[in-house]
């Protein structure tokens, strides 16, 4: 449950939110980002449940008022902090040439093991608790389906030029690609020393493998 009782809408300015207290001094997006990295912090370390817009406070080194200036309560923060999480997901399907490189980007989510270590564990705690707080859920929902609509339309140019099998439609070798993911970040934060350079190599072996046109096929899809 959000610490503050009162819901509102996620946008700015909607009905029934509760008044604003005086602007703070500094970038608005600057300030934003900042809470948003303390928070992560927090539900790294203690869990989200353990997380409250208190201790996201003591961490930022503001008081609660200030973060309460830029989300109305702990439902309005998480949500921030997901949706920036699936930014840099989208990112890393962002169109960059005109053969999709499946295994670079799988290779780019492993990396988040390594680059910022709180990024899984954040992640996974965040889906898990999501089905608790509807419009929490709703956001997650939305932008995972965006997220496995960009990667099945990488799967569907990959099938045109034959490097992807065309035997099973994209929209489903999206959700398996997206559930080995979600698999692979749930367990990380649980057995991080499994997780070693020559295992993860393995692993991206054995994704593009089950990905890619089975020995002998011919290819059906269009050019």
């Amino acid at each position: 449950m959000p610490e503050n009782a009162t819901r509102r809408p996620l946008s700015d300015g909607a009905a029934g939110a509760p008044a604003r207290r005086g602007r703070p001094a500094g970038d608005r997006e600057a300030k934003r980002a900042e809470l948003l990295k303390a928070a992560a912090s927090v539900i790294a370390r203690e869990g989200y449940a353990n997380t409250s817009l208190r201790k996201v406070a003591q961490r930022a080194g503001c008081t609660t008022g200030a973060v309460t200036y830029y989300f109305a309560n702990k439902e309005e923060l998480v949500t921030a902090l997901a949706e920036s999480r699936f930014d840099s997901f989208d990112a890393m399907l962002a169109p960059g040439r005109p053969r999709p490189d499946i295994r670079a980007i799988l290779e780019r989510w492993l990396s988040r093991t390594t680059d910022d270590p709180e990024f899984w564990p954040v992640m996974s705690q965040l889906l898990a608790h999501a089905r608790y707080e509807p419009a929490f859920a709703a956001a997650i929902e939305r932008r995972y389906a965006r997220h496995r609509d960009a990667l099945a339309a990488l799967l569907t140019t990959g099938q045109a030029q034959g490097t992807v099998r065309d035997d099973i439609p994209a929209d489903l070798l999206a959700d398996q690609l997206a559930a080995i993911g979600d698999g692979w970040m749930m367990m990380f934060p649980i057995e991080p020393t499994r997780f070693t350079a020559s295992r993860v190599q393995t692993l991206l072996d054995a994704a593009i493998t089950l990905i890619s046109p089975p020995p002998g096929a011919r290819h059906t899809s269009g050019a």
